[in-house]
């Protein structure tokens, strides 16, 4: 008996050790961040990502790049993998040391958190000793899961404070260079060689030529458009090319092809290169002229320039071809576009523009996980608005979003007065319509928006007979008469009054709340009253005009003015017009059909092969969205403008419906409008990790979405709405519902991966 007693008190000890052993067993926070940016460690040499330590790169800062923390109050975050559902934090510990060896140990120097009870895993303010300038420090955490299991400590990360500690500012990467070699070469005849990249980016050329005497002359062509067999030498428009000529010494050497600076993209105005990366310009061909040797792939390397991009970080994949090839195109062109570290209006200016910068966000926020460069877009826009009345008013929207993505209040807080100025109230008349043409655009007003210039309404871009636009050819405003009262000026107005609002409750501003909910519910009134067409149910181009646009029509849509009664009149006619719009009008046409359920319209849009289409931007020959939708529409545009890449956003946000409920992606909704799309699956990044969709699309008989929400977050999911005699099983098994406008909601599901079916 006691032998036996001894063996299964032995047993049960093995036992307990191997539970004890278990609940240790849950991974490591990972993707550690400081001021929302990853791998604050990384050192980069002349731009290429290098080994070398931290600490040693800032003794020898000549050629060296790194991040650098310019607050010292900095904030830290992480991310939470686990293999079970329903998994939340309870508990987090936080070291931060001056010296890696002490966190080894587990101790810190520096701030010690202790066990904090917790579910707060982003936005974390440092609570230790005062940080000093020029230092580099270590950190490391650890966390505690509700279901009582402890984590190991994270791999041990760094950072550098800033030589100059300022009060408020938005940190970022420093730009980085890859290396591209052809992926296509040929010889056209003895002289000549033509060699294919396979996609346009930014960047310089770096060529190993040989030569036997030292006095050849070797011609090099640098191009985004082909025709006929060799790099276009007059492409037309702000499309690029242009021409070197190298001299090569006798032997084999290597050359840096100098990019000759364009006197419009580095004037005053624009944002210029870092000398650590140089000139560049956006080429996919190269041809080399008067060069009789062989040219091998490794002779020709493209120096890429683009702020850091993950290429694996998101994913998406369709059964139909073309969504494929429309989405492919889009999220390179993030990247692409992405080389001056801040969002530009392609190659031409290289200016900010509030419309550009608010849909590049959108659709970065869509293919990468970064928040930086948007917000240090946003912010500097504050300061260089540009001239359309609308632009000013996105500014508003782009803090907002820039909130609801990274759950940091920290910009709405610092330039929230900014952002009142920006909503443009005091161009507003006593009956709350505002006017850029009515006297109101006072010096003080200009003061307030940081802006010296004249603000005119755009509606969209370009306008008819400008920019060797012919009054046949109409622009891209579908024939908008402009008055006074603008209805897509007001539109963007109400959509700003109504963020203003909600920046208020979040900042507490009480008074401001109240404020800006009344200007919002009596414009929405006034606005449906003077401005709607009862008789067309349709929405005019403004006070004192019956035409009815496209854009008075989806920008009202989009922002939520149009009552439910209307809806399907204004839908009607917005499908009426097709793409009776510019590339940055789609965007919120897309927005507006989505918003409305009409997901079907939405898909023949984003997979359309018409020549108003993203379509027709790859079969034009670019490889990263164009400006326009063909040449014809906009003479000069550019082949290198990321407001094309509207779908890199509306995908995931709007088809696959992924989007934040609360800021910082604390609830996740995922709400997929497929229309007739069959199947398609998406790997988005947040700031609290990796959501995973997945759909099978029986249209009008069965639904099958599987989910895998990441640790620390919930979900409200919705699915398609089939009949009232509809079965909605989770995992198998019913699951309650409610019903809303088309959709079965399911109002809270808990982190981890799911299988919902709906069937009729």
């Amino acid at each position: 008996m006691k032998l036996r007693r001894r063996l299964s008190l032995k047993l049960l000890l093995l036992l307990g050790g191997c539970f004890i052993a278990r609940a240790e067993e849950i991974p490591m926070p990972h993707e550690l961040t400081v001021n929302m940016l990853y791998n604050t460690g990384q050192v980069f040499l002349n731009g290429y990502p290098v080994s070398t330590p931290l600490e040693e790169a800032i003794v020898h800062q000549e050629n060296y790049q790194f991040i650098e923390i310019s607050k010292q109050h900095p904030t830290f975050g992480w991310m939470i993998a686990s293999s079970k559902n329903n998994t939340d934090q309870s508990a987090y510990r936080l070291l931060i040391a001056s010296d890696e060896h002490l966190l080894i140990r587990d101790s810190a120097d520096l701030w010690d958190s202790g066990k904090v009870s917790s579910g707060q895993s982003i936005n974390i303010p440092y609570g230790g000793r005062q940080l000093e300038t020029g230092k580099v420090y270590f950190w490391k955490v650890k966390i505690w899961d509700n279901h009582g299991n402890e984590s190991p400590f994270s791999e041990i990360s760094r950072f550098k404070t800033s030589d100059l500690f300022l009060d408020y500012s938005t940190d970022r990467y420093p730009l980085q260079k890859e290396d591209d070699y052809p992926v296509a070469m040929k010889r056209l005849n003895e002289n000549t060689h033509i060699a294919d990249f396979g996609k346009a980016s930014f960047g310089r050329l770096r060529v190993s030529l040989y030569s036997c005497t030292g006095t050849d002359t070797v011609t090099i062509h640098l191009g985004e458009a082909f025709k006929e067999g060799r790099v276009d030498r007059s492409p037309g428009g702000s499309i690029r090319y242009s021409r070197y000529t190298v001299i090569p010494k006798k032997g084999r050497n290597t050359y840096v092809i100098a990019i000759r600076p364009d006197k419009r993209n580095t004037g005053p105005q624009a944002v210029l290169m870092p000398r650590y990366i140089g000139e560049v310009t956006p080429f996919r061909y190269c041809e080399i002229e008067n060069y009789t040797h062989p040219l091998q792939e490794k002779d020709l390397v493209r120096e890429t320039a683009f702020y850091p991009f993950n290429e694996k970080g998101s994913y998406f994949h369709s059964s139909d071809t073309v969504l494929n090839q429309v989405w492919d195109i889009s999220k390179y062109s993030i990247k692409a576009t992405s080389f001056l570290g801040i969002y530009i209006d392609g190659d031409r200016e290289r200016i900010p523009y509030e419309a550009d910068a608010f849909i590049n966000q959108l659709s970065h926020y869509g293919v990468a996980r970064d928040y930086s460069m948007a917000r240090y877009t946003h912010e500097y826009l504050i300061h260089h608005p540009t001239w359309p009345t609308e632009w000013i008013l996105q500014s508003v929207l782009m803090a907002w979003a820039d909130y609801m993505y990274t759950g940091n209040r920290l910009s709405l807080e610092h330039f929230y007065d900014d952002l009142k100025a920006k909503s443009l109230t005091a161009l507003a008349d006593q009956n709350g319509f505002i006017s850029s043409r009515t006297g109101k655009v006072t010096p003080e007003v200009l003061q307030s928006i940081h802006f010296d210039g004249k603000l005119r309404d755009i509606v969209d871009w370009p306008h008819t007979g400008i920019l060797g636009l012919e009054k046949e050819e109409g622009g891209e405003t579908d024939g908008f008469v402009f008055t006074d009262v603008n209805t897509v000026v007001n539109s963007y107005h109400y959509k700003a009054l109504t963020v203003m609002a909600q920046i208020a409750e979040v900042l507490g501003k009480e008074s401001d709340l109240q404020f800006y909910t009344k200007r919002a519910d009596n414009l929405k009134k006034l606005f449906n009253k003077h401005l709607f067409d009862k008789k067309r149910g349709v929405y005019v181009d403004g006070m004192g005009t019956d035409h009815a646009s496209l854009h008075a029509n989806m920008f009202p849509l989009a922002f939520g003015l149009v009552p439910e009664k209307r809806v399907d009149k204004v839908l009607e006619f917005i499908r009426s017009r097709g793409m009776a719009c510019s590339v940055y009008g789609s965007q919120f046409l897309l927005d507006a059909l989505y918003d409305a359920h009409d997901a079907e319209y939405g898909l023949q849009l984003l997979t359309s092969t018409d020549e108003r289409s993203w379509y027709n931007m790859i079969r034009a020959g670019s490889t990263i969205t164009m400006e326009a939708w063909d040449n014809k529409y906009k003479p000069n545009q550019d082949w290198n403008h990321a407001w094309g890449a509207a779908p890199a956003n509306l995908i995931p946000r709007k088809l696959m419906g992924i989007e934040p409920l609360e800021p910082g992606f604390r609830k996740i909704r995922i709400k997929p409008q497929p229309g007739s799309l069959e199947s398609a699956e998406i790997k988005y990044p947040t700031i609290k990790g990796d959501v995973f969709v997945s759909f099978i699309n029986r249209p009008g008989e069965s639904f099958r979405l599987e989910v895998d929400i990441p640790a620390n977050t919930t979900a409200e999911i919705q699915l398609p709405f089939l009949s009232k005699q509809q079965t909605v099983l989770m995992d198998g098994r019913p699951v309650p519902h409610r019903q809303e406008k088309g959709f079965s909601v399911i109002e809270t599901v808990e982190s981890g991966r799911y299988t919902f079916m709906v069937k009729r």
